[in-house]
């Protein structure tokens, strides 16, 4: 196969005469206003008409993979693809007038596409404070675009505008205009709002979004749930022979869920959380908390009680004893073998520093982290050199990086992974499922799928499951030390 970069070259030159500049897609890949979209649209090929009944239990397992292996959405890109991108198949700002609001259970059904065409929509914010990274999810959505989308694929792009109000106008022109599966949006308080309205019309959605209460039957969380950060390292840390854990997290909505899913997890694994010290969200009263949780006065008075004792003896033994002593500022171990350090940025390294202030040894000690880590840089501060952390598999994610870059001319934000992801879901699954291909049944598919993020599934209560690498901080960098699995069947969980 050429380049893609070329590819997309000749796509720029092909269609240049097809290009707006809307107010609020950056000039990057050939645009199309809304007028064009819709002839364009009435101007497609027909397809045989989908079913519109959902499958019955026989049918949602046939449709499921019979391999253990998950269905990958990288590389898959249909036999006969051509160089160029049909002109039908990325439609942003389909429809701009107003559309009236639908209120819940008012919606309908969408109805199978006259022209057999598969209708998704992607809700991102492409206007207001969070533009950068609606803008970033719906470029890396166009390279899956052309990666994996068939002819049949289309991808319809609206404005959520990173606001419920935004979403709800958002959602309901999608509908009106026959999508199929939503993809977004991104910010939990936005899925909150279109979830009745996407269930009264029997649409599912794929949410970009990381909080886990807005996961249902008919939401799925795509984004990176922290119950799967917490759940590899420990179960990593387990295999390692390390039983005891202690955290150290802010005291914030993000360091509390990491709390709560570390005591669901750690007893699940064998293990006892032993320690749960929280500081706050500025970090100014880390020193105390952590000599704390050090027990550092504790443990600093059993020193200075053995030295008096011993002081009062005058062996030979006793002195040598005295003069060992002399050396340390506590005595006695901690009891945890691994601390949990859920931060980032200045906040993570200070609370890292102020572990061997008050004698807790990294070199005893087992550092861990969450997807918080994954930045370049933390092993300029030695300490933390040794500390490992979930993330996605390197070298694809490496590989998406700089595909992007090469297309685009700057770095994505981390989570325009999910923007790649959603979309070459939905394609792989619109044509590898041919009777109701974005239904329930499946999405939740138990094989899962193989992304650029990696593995991942989705459970019937909306929640993700995901195969992470366990990395390693060294002084130039972060390391594998587990890769990530290939199947669930090899993940631990």
């Amino acid at each position: 196969m050429r380049p893609i970069l070329s590819i997309f070259q000749r796509r720029l030159v092909f269609l240049n005469a097809f290009r707006l500049n809307l107010a609020w897609i950056r000039p990057a890949i050939p645009r199309w206003s809304a007028v064009v979209g819709i002839l364009l649209l009435a101007s497609c090929a027909s397809h045989p008409d989908l079913a519109s009944k959902r499958p019955t239990t026989q049918q949602a397992q046939a449709n499921k993979p019979a391999s253990s292996q998950p269905t990958s959405t990288l590389q898959a890109a249909p036999q006969g693809r051509t160089a160029i991108l049909p002109p039908n198949q990325l439609i942003p700002g389909l429809g701009n007038g107003t559309v009236a609001t639908l209120p819940p259970g008012a919606a309908q059904r969408p109805s199978p596409d006259a022209s057999g065409l598969v209708r998704v929509g992607l809700l991102v914010p492409l206007s207001g404070q969070s533009a950068p990274i609606g803008q970033a999810l719906l470029n890396a959505a166009q390279m899956a675009l052309f990666d994996v989308g068939d002819e049949r694929f289309v991808l319809q792009a609206y404005d959520s505008k990173g606001t419920a109000e935004g979403a709800v106008e958002a959602c309901n022109t999608a509908l009106s205009h026959g999508a199929q599966l939503l993809l977004g949006p991104l910010f939990s308080a936005e899925a909150k709002a279109i979830a009745p309205i996407a269930a009264a019309a029997g649409v599912n959605i794929v949410s970009f979004s990381t909080d886990p209460t807005i996961a249902g039957p008919h939401v799925f969380v795509l984004g990176f749930l922290v119950q799967e950060q917490v759940r590899q390292i420990v179960a990593y840390a387990g295999s390692q022979g390390l039983k005891r854990f202690a955290v150290l997290a802010p005291d914030s909505a993000y360091g509390q869920s990491v709390v709560d899913a570390l005591k669901q997890t750690v007893p699940a694994h064998g293990g006892q959380l032993a320690q749960i010290a929280f500081y706050q969200p500025d970090g100014k009263d880390l020193n105390e908390v952590v000599r704390r949780l050090a027990s550092f006065d504790h443990r600093k008075e059993a020193l200075a009680q053995q030295k008096a004792e011993l002081a009062g003896k005058d062996d030979e033994i006793s002195q040598l004893a005295l003069k060992r002593l002399e050396r340390l500022e506590t005595i006695g171990e901690v009891d945890f073998d691994t601390i949990l350090l859920p931060d980032q940025g200045t906040r993570l390294t200070q609370a890292a520093t102020l572990l061997p202030f008050f004698d807790i040894d990294p070199g005893r000690v087992q550092l861990l982290g969450t997807l918080l880590w994954n930045t370049p840089g933390l092993g300029r501060e030695p300490v933390m050199i040794g500390g490992v952390f979930p993330a996605p598999p390197p070298d694809t994610t490496r590989q998406f990086f700089t595909r992007y870059r090469e297309l685009y001319g700057q770095s994505p934000p981390t989570i325009a992974t999910h923007g790649y992801d959603a979309v070459a879901l939905a394609a792989v699954l619109s044509r590898t499922v041919p009777v109701n291909s974005f239904s329930s049944e499946a999405i939740t598919a138990d094989t899962g799928f193989a992304g650029v993020d990696g593995i991942f599934r989705f459970m019937p209560n909306g929640f993700s499951q995901r195969g992470f690498a366990v990395m390693q901080v060294t002084r130039d960098g972060a390391t594998q030390v587990r890769p990530a699995p290939t199947t669930f069947e090899a993940a631990q969980f």
